[in-house]
């Protein structure tokens, strides 16, 4: 939503954000990323279908040898497409983080490694579940398909609405490791 409280309409092509490319490049070497420099003209950005699971993906239009070869010849990787999720439209640190994340792919950072991990945390750390309006309400969804509505204390008997996917490591009322009692 904007200042006004109105919801933004999504545009028709997901928005790169100023500078995002410039702040990759100053990250990377050209061994690291061989296909950054050929981003601006060969990368194109589009809206994934809203049934998809996942918040983006990558697609080269070569096949891995093909662009193994380009990629060791230091040449352009042809046409490279981005698909982003539409429930990341107005959630923009989200929506900036997938970006950021699937660039490092279109760039050549194929290795979910520790590089990988630490640039995208540098250039847009992933927003906490607090910050996200996508992240909750994919929680408010896995919670309303889980059987149980509440947590039951083995120990003292209190019972507190589930709020969380995982189970919780102690009791909110007595603190003791939490034992769960069925309802």
């Amino acid at each position: 939503m904007d200042e006004s409280g109105q919801e933004k309409t999504r545009p028709n092509i997901p928005p790169m954000p100023d500078g995002l490319l410039n702040e990759l490049k100053k990250r990377l070497t050209s061994d690291e990323a061989p296909f950054l420099r050929h981003l601006g003209k060969h990368l194109t950005l589009e809206w994934m279908d809203s049934n998809d699971r996942r918040f983006g993906l990558t697609r080269f239009e070569y096949n891995h040898h093909e662009l193994f070869r380009r990629r060791r010849l230091r040449v352009a990787p042809g046409p490279i497409t981005i698909a982003l999720h539409p429930n990341l439209h107005g959630d923009d640190t989200l929506y900036r983080h997938t970006l950021v994340h699937e660039l490092l792919h279109a760039a050549g950072l194929i290795e979910h490694d520790g590089n990988h991990a630490a640039i995208v945390n540098d250039i847009a750390p992933a927003p906490k579940l607090s910050q996200s309006p996508t992240l909750q309400r994919m929680r408010e969804e896995v919670l309303s398909k889980l059987p149980e509505r509440s947590w039951i204390c083995g120990e003292c008997g209190h019972t507190w609405q589930r709020r969380r996917v995982t189970l919780p490591n102690r009791c909110p009322k007595c603190a003791k490791p939490f034992s769960h009692r069925a309802a």
